[in-house]
């Protein structure tokens, strides 16, 4: 049988006050003798009482409830940072509303209208990466307003967003520590924000070691399958001499070995590989086959989601790009890890 929860008026009766004073007393309020307060918490903690988290933020004029605007909430490197984001919400006692936009703005202009009549305490808006800025929504809400992973057109916003320009330069050193000194880099257009980062990273790693990088410039394309193909065969035909490539995701590094192996050039000994994403460990289970960069975009959602909660207690609230460290993940790809027994050199 299901035990009744204790309420205000049980832990009044064992403390011999009245139910207003109990109240009053857990809630840090009003005036009590020093004798009544320490009989009131005691009586609360010997019948385990647990107060109505709702019903205390609504005394003070709250909803307990946040907003979460999401563009893609299904995508692929969306789920982790909502996964972190409602995770960091429920510790904090908060509810959440999800909404997904499904990139559509008109979608979005009419789900900021349902938020602003929920009158929920704060709004988080995940983006869908970092391509290029999010269009602000924060005009017109008098509470809290944090993006994360993508950085609002409002530089009065808070954004959060994994660290971009260290990506490239963790990668950059990996692949100098092991003694490559001959890098290229394959990725997608500099005109995408997070592209322009990585590789800036990668650029400022070289250039303290006063290298320069394979063809002069990054070979920039898109982020797809098919122009990691085309770049790898570019780079061979280039007849520049590389022993390293720094690929701006993982699906253009898988790439990269593929055409590499059709060359007979073999991964990691004649050219070592480092993909970013970290798309095997997103289900928890990276395989150690590609040295990879992690963006831990389950932590940038937490970290947002704490700053709001921080925010709506009336913690530091100040526009500007929050950056979360990225971690490499070692692999076959780079020799960081030794062939597995079952994997195939490529």
């Amino acid at each position: 049988m299901e035990r009744k929860a204790v309420s205000l008026r049980d832990v009044a009766a064992v403390a011999g006050v009245s139910v207003s004073t109990v109240s009053k007393v857990l809630r840090g309020q009003g005036k009590a003798s020093d004798a009544t307060r320490k009989r009131i918490l005691a009586a609360a903690e010997r019948l385990d009482f647990q107060p109505n988290a709702l019903g205390q933020f609504l005394a003070q004029g709250r909803s307990a409830t946040i907003g979460i605007l999401a563009e893609n909430a299904p995508g692929t490197f969306t789920m982790p940072v909502l996964t972190g984001a409602t995770t960091a919400f429920g510790e904090r006692d908060l509810s959440v509303l999800v909404y997904d936009s499904h990139l559509d703005r008109t979608v979005v202009a009419a789900t900021v209208r349902k938020l602003k009549a929920r009158k929920v305490d704060g709004l988080l808006v995940i983006g869908d990466g970092s391509g290029s800025d999010m269009h602000s929504v924060s005009e017109g809400f008098s509470v809290p307003v944090v993006y994360a992973y993508g950085i609002s057109d409002d530089a009065h916003d808070p954004s959060f967003m994994h660290d971009g320009f260290l990506a490239g330069r963790l990668a950059g050193e990996h692949l100098l520590g092991l003694g490559r000194t001959r890098i290229a880099h394959i990725t997608a257009a500099p005109s995408d924000l997070s592209a322009k980062a990585r590789a800036d990273g990668l650029r400022a790693a070289l250039d303290e070691a006063g290298l320069p990088l394979v063809l002069g410039q990054p070979l920039s394309g898109d982020w797809t399958r098919e122009w990691g193909i085309r770049a790898a065969r570019r780079l061979l035909e280039s007849g520049e001499r590389f022993d390293a490539v720094f690929c701006g995701n993982d699906t253009i590094a898988a790439a990269v070995q593929d055409v590499l192996r059709e060359s007979g050039r073999r991964v990691p000994e004649d050219v070592a590989i480092v993909g970013m994403d970290n798309i095997t460990g997103l289900s928890g289970q990276h395989d150690g086959l590609l040295t990879t960069i992690d963006p831990n975009l389950t932590e940038l959602g937490a970290v947002a989601a704490r700053y709001l909660a921080d925010a709506i207690e009336g913690g530091e609230y100040e526009g500007g790009v929050h950056t979360i460290p990225c971690t490499l993940i070692p692999g076959e790809s780079t020799g960081a890890l030794p062939r597995s027994a079952g994997s195939v050199a490529a």
